[in-house]
């Protein structure tokens, strides 16, 4: 059981890593289709740095996901794993209700809270 939950942090730490990837150096097109919102609105210099930035954290949870997976001693590595994976559940959940779009929920959300329960048996 604790290999499937191994498995699905790594995922969700490679989601978040492409997440980054998308919103800190993403086309404004390929941002406005990816996250449903208009061409116009992406193409503000503020819309891009505030995207930017969310791109940021979702890289630092990434690095926190791989740090807690792979660096960290073995006495830490469950609940630095653990709370890295609640925290990408709590930006889903947000997520869903800030955009009204489940789709982020599903997309983001499915694979941390699998991983959570597969890394808790």
């Amino acid at each position: 059981m604790h290999k499937i939950g191994l498995i699905f942090a790594f995922i969700v730490a490679l989601e978040a890593f492409y997440i980054m990837g998308l919103e800190m150096f993403g086309s404004n097109e390929k941002l406005a289709q990816t996250f449903k919102m208009d061409i116009n609105y992406v193409k503000q210099t503020q819309a891009r740095v505030a995207m930017a930035n969310q791109g940021l954290y979702n890289g630092f949870l990434g690095a926190g996901l791989m740090m807690s997976l792979y660096i960290l001693p073995a006495s830490a590595q469950f609940m630095a794993t653990a709370m890295f994976l609640v925290f990408v559940t709590i930006a889903a959940i947000y997520g869903w209700l800030s955009t009204k779009n489940i789709s982020v929920l599903f997309l983001q959300g499915t694979p941390a809270i699998i991983a959570l329960i597969f890394w808790c048996l």
